[in-house]
């Protein structure tokens, strides 16, 4: 059944592969718990046969052995709402389990960014990488500015491929959340950076088709999401940027600065590809 709802989700539904990942452990990691409290072996073990009941005990049992906090399981019972929705589509199970389980109140975060000052700094550090250093600096540099500039997720910038950009560089398709495609501006000073990298990158022997990633290495392979993650949080902290360090905190810093212009909400709505504009007002 996990198998078959997996490829549902794939197919149907055209979920990233992070997104599958996450929701096939957060089911068979349920599946086991369910399993050693029958007392049965996991491969024994029905889940067309939960109840509500012990939805809840899984909530109690995650929240204080694991101490996960609210959004973290309000994911996970995301992951198993989806899955028993698909079994009782297939009418496999008859009963909306799920019908009297609500999401956990979570507290209202304000996003994490770097101020308009030290943001500047730090992109006055990088344009030289970006012209002068080797190819690594010159290539960090880009994945800076890539996530402060365009506002796109990791998953999106380490999906990037070349023939995503217009000839002139002045536009990127970037593929989204759900399989959903948007169109983000690219400034001159952006295209300028990518046309020097790229060029770099021929130089360098690399194979250019519109099929080859935008972040690689020096020897062409595509870059890990731990890899990319890595050398955020490294040129960051070279900044002297303080508390949170991660590409998501250079995407706020690209909405929160926009806000700080006056730019209008909808337009940053669909630059970041948000599906609804109350997650886009959490910046104001």
């Amino acid at each position: 059944m996990i198998d078959a709802f997996m490829t549902y989700i794939q197919t149907e539904r055209r979920y990233s592969a992070l997104t599958m990942r996450n929701y096939r452990h957060d089911i068979e990691s349920f599946a086991v718990w369910c399993a050693a409290n029958s007392g049965i072996p996991v491969e024994e073990f029905d889940l067309t046969k939960v109840k509500a009941d012990d939805i809840r005990e899984w909530i109690i049992y995650r929240m204080d052995s694991h101490k996960i906090s609210a959004a973290s399981m309000n994911r996970e019972l995301s992951s198993l709402r989806s899955f028993y929705k698909y079994l009782r589509r297939q009418n496999i199970i008859s009963q909306d389990i799920f019908c009297k389980i609500t999401a956990l109140r979570t507290s209202h975060r304000l996003p994490a960014f770097v101020s308009e000052t030290r943001m500047e700094q730090l992109l006055d550090n990088i344009r030289e990488d970006s012209h002068e250093g080797d190819f690594r600096k010159q290539r960090n540099a880009l994945i800076v500015a890539m996530f402060y500039s365009c506002g796109i997720r990791l998953a999106e910038l380490q999906g990037i491929r070349m023939g995503d950009f217009s000839s002139d560089k002045l536009t990127l398709h970037v593929r989204g959340k759900g399989d959903k495609h948007r169109m983000i501006p690219i400034i001159p000073e952006m295209a300028s950076r990518i046309n020097a990298y790229t060029e770099r990158l021929k130089m360098m022997g690399v194979a250019m088709t519109a099929e080859t990633p935008l972040i690689v290495s020096a020897e062409g392979n595509a870059l890990s999401r731990s890899t990319i993650q890595r050398i955020v949080e490294s040129e960051l902290v070279g900044a002297n940027v303080q508390g949170k360090k991660s590409p998501h905190v250079l995407r706020h810093t690209f909405a929160t600065h926009l806000l700080n212009r006056d730019a209008d909400m909808r337009d940053i709505q669909e630059l970041m590809g948000h599906s609804s504009l109350r997650t886009t007002q959490c910046y104001t």
